[in-house]
């Protein structure tokens, strides 16, 4: 049994590719399989298409969430209800072929967790979104874990026990990617050649990619705070060196009034290190506090052919189907920890 994890957020236009593609592959390897699509808070008709697209095919399955809670709490509610022996997560623009599919399989069978597929060639993009893309993989690399894939994005076929453990991490701010190399199961790495999106535009602008890669330090490091260590050290180190000069030009320069520039200049970057030291301080903070407060990762007000109703799942809300009367919500108690 073979689940498939796609997160949507306004594809409207890819979607009925993807799934002719999907069910083509698919029914051609003929594969117990059922897909299941994350509507990340669409507005573009999506939410619509897959209500339709599951009430025709028991094997097409959707969560509708309240809201948009970003593409990782997406991913996350798919694993939380997948039920296949694996699982494979892949985004809706067809820029993750599902062709490869078969071949994931083939290499679960030989005894990995993970199978990630690595971007050899990405076509369709400029070279401003290369060079960032290059520089987003080896910041997380030297920031994050080095145990990170270059070019190994959130398409990847998890085992069962993947899935297991990937559910008992539970935290606010999700980094997929990090988290299976935090996890240190068995991975293989297969390339690939990326095509362009079939439709639609990027859901990921240069801003929300930048978001992206501070989510990723800030979650699986430490080294900012480090960071800002060693630059009040070495702004200590100038003003100390600063002082030294002051005394040498009163003492034998006789120059007892330098200037009013240079006392700016220093007041200038004494109060700039000062105030990045503590704007990453309150950054850490603030991720501690939306931690403590232990909210929710993802709320589904709907689904079409997944039986939610006596589903638990750690740090989600669930809301029963409006048919019965009015919506009810509840939080599921954590499970307990699966041995991997």
């Amino acid at each position: 049994m073979l689940s498939i994890v796609i997160p949507v957020y306004n594809e409207i236009e890819s979607l009925p590719v993807l799934l002719s593609s999907l069910s083509r592959v698919l029914d051609s390897a003929r594969y117990a399989y059922e897909i299941i699509f994350v509507d990340d808070g669409s507005s573009d008709g999506s939410t619509g298409f897959l209500r339709q697209a599951a009430a025709g095919n028991p094997k097409i399955k959707a969560l509708f969430f309240s809201r948009n809670f970003g593409h990782q709490a997406a991913i996350t509610a798919g694993l939380d209800f997948a039920s296949g022996d694996a699982a494979a997560v892949m985004d809706a623009d067809l820029q993750d072929p599902p062709e490869l599919l078969p071949e994931m399989l083939n290499l679960i069978e030989q005894g990995y967790d993970v199978v990630s597929a690595q971007r050899i060639t990405r076509s369709g993009e400029g070279k401003l979104k290369l060079l960032t893309a290059k520089m987003f993989y080896w910041l997380m690399r030297k920031m994050v874990d080095e145990r990170l894939q270059p070019e190994v994005g959130d398409f990847r076929l998890f085992s069962r026990r993947a899935i297991l453990a990937i559910r008992e991490l539970r935290e606010q701010h999700r980094f997929m990617r990090g988290m299976v190399a935090w996890l240190g199961l068995r991975e293989v790495i297969l390339p690939y050649d990326r095509k362009p999106r079939v439709a639609g535009t990027t859901k990921y602008p240069m801003w929300k990619m930048l978001r992206f890669a501070w989510t990723a330090i800030s979650s699986f490091s430490a080294l900012p705070l480090r960071l800002s260590v060693f630059l009040g050290l070495f702004v200590a180190a100038c003003g100390l060196g600063y002082a030294f000069y002051s005394i040498f030009a009163a003492t034998v320069l006789k120059a007892t009034v330098p200037g009013w520039t240079s006392l700016v200049c220093l007041n200038i970057i004494f109060s700039g290190a000062t105030l990045i030291a503590i704007g990453l301080v309150g950054e850490y903070v603030a991720r501690i506090y939306e931690e403590a407060k232990g909210r929710p990762l993802y709320i589904v007000s709907g689904s079409a052919n997944i039986s939610t109703g006596q589903t638990h799942v750690a740090k989600a809300v669930i809301l029963s189907s409006p048919a019965g009367g009015a919506e009810t919500s509840y939080e599921a108690p954590a499970r307990k920890a699966h041995r991997v």
